[in-house]
């Protein structure tokens, strides 16, 4: 992985999980680094301070050491979050840039979301919470990958 990589990467993940961030392409920069990686985009439609289900996925799932390790090798995680508590304020660009998003990938409104994308941005998968083990979701994520 070179530097401006590892740069892009860190750049990705401070933005999808910081409340402040007013950056509004992740989406772009995301396919541009799987299609360097060679990865697919892991995007996680959330409500991180009021959706239960969403919660519980990042508590039990995604915050695990099983399923880290199976992303920083395969995925490119994204988190489009519509947070409701006013300490959790998104900017009103990343609001609007994360509604464009829900339009397109999430037109159900259903929470959590999660869509797996490949470079070009076509929709390989869609799931949402399970309630697996962290090694038995990942094993998920694979069956759907594969299909």
């Amino acid at each position: 992985m070179n530097y401006k990589t590892i740069l892009l990467s860190i750049f990705l993940v401070l933005a999808s999980f910081s409340n402040g961030f007013s950056q509004t392409n992740q989406l772009e920069q995301a396919a541009q680094l799987a299609k360097q990686e060679n990865k697919l985009i892991f995007m996680n439609f959330s409500g991180s301070d009021w959706c239960h289900g969403c919660i519980i996925l990042k508590q039990t799932i995604l915050n695990t050491p099983e399923f880290e390790s199976f992303a920083k090798d395969n995925l490119i995680m994204l988190d489009v979050d519509f947070p409701r508590m006013k300490r959790n304020r998104l900017s009103k660009k990343q609001v609007q840039y994360n509604e464009k998003l829900a339009e397109k990938y999430n037109k159900e409104g259903q929470f959590p979301t999660i869509i797996i994308l490949d470079s070009d941005l076509n929709i390989i998968a869609k799931t949402g919470y399970k309630q697996l083990s962290p090694a038995e979701y990942v094993n998920h994520i694979k069956t759907l990958i594969e299909k």
